[in-house]
């Protein structure tokens, strides 16, 4: 059986990024936090915590938090049949990628967190790859473009993201002025927001072009509309988040013939309770472009 104030611990400990305010946070002396956590780790038989260079959780101590995480929304369910039961406000900790944080998403759960006391723990990972911290256990739900749900988990589409080549319009100038071509790719300085991101190669293979291009990795979704916006380089991005600068005219698609289409998809674990549904329900109803 899993003693409950042990995951606290650690899940806290990660939370305050220490011990001494892991402590302060629980009202227990650091030596206490330490030693609930190294009791865990007798108990586990392996550690669940990186000490050196700085504090993060093992494989293991993943999927505890997760499922700590679960079972504080459960929890959470039974304040509606037990309203005397004291539960701390749940944080769900979710993989979403970076371009639906910078535009529809803080509009849609917004109101949601407020009425439900919800905290959220956000991490930034590209739409691509989300779903290998959620089937590692590092997250109860991810946002992400698989559409193939893993064991345990539901699969909820969204919606679809629209992304188009832009730049600024003395930038296309300079590189396009005959529009997009073999020659014109190979030396126009791209922009990417970073190692997992196929977006532009997705593009440029659109185009009929597969070779090597020159880039710039950004791994800020705000960054990348500002280096565009600043004539260093093209990248795609979605028209819901540069609509203003587009109707402005600092920034123009290189090829208005061409977008690319993504869809997203919702994945949450099964059982982690009825506000997780709930939320699901709402993100179903929103509206991504």
């Amino acid at each position: 059986m899993i003693d409950y104030k042990l995951l606290e611990a650690l899940a806290t400990v990660i939370e305050c990024n220490g011990f001494e305010r892991a402590g302060e946070a629980l009202g227990l002396s650091q030596s206490a936090v330490s030693q609930r956590l190294k009791t865990l780790e007798v108990r586990l038989g392996q550690p669940v915590l990186i000490r050196h260079p700085h504090l993060e959780p093992t494989p293991a101590g993943r999927r505890l938090l997760n499922h700590y995480q679960q079972v504080q929304l459960l929890e959470r369910d039974l304040r509606s049949a037990l309203p005397t039961l004291e539960t701390a406000s749940p944080r769900l900790r979710i993989a979403i990628n970076a371009d639906s944080l910078a535009t529809w998403w803080a509009d849609a759960v917004g109101r949601f967190c407020r009425d439900e006391g919800l905290l959220l723990d956000l991490v930034i990972e590209d739409q691509d790859v989300g779903l290998r911290r959620l089937r590692d256990g590092e997250v109860a739900a991810c946002l992400c473009a698989s559409d193939q749900p893993i064991a345990g988990a539901r699969c909820v589409p969204l919606g679809t993201m629209v992304y188009h080549p832009y730049a600024t319009p003395a930038y296309i100038a300079r590189y396009f002025p005959q529009g997009p071509s073999e020659a014109a790719f190979r030396h126009a300085p791209a922009i990417v927001y970073g190692p997992h991101d196929q977006l532009q190669h997705r593009f440029l293979a659109q185009c009929g072009y597969h070779g090597a291009f020159p880039y710039h990795l950004c791994p800020s979704s705000e960054g990348f509309v500002r280096l565009a916006a600043a004539g260093i380089g093209y990248g795609m991005m979605p028209h819901r988040q540069v609509a203003d600068l587009v109707k402005a005219g600092q920034l123009a698609s290189l090829d208005p013939q061409r977008r690319l289409e993504v869809p997203l998809y919702w994945h949450f674990w099964r059982h982690s309770g009825a506000l997780l549904e709930r939320l699901t329900g709402m993100l179903g109803e929103v509206q991504l472009t």
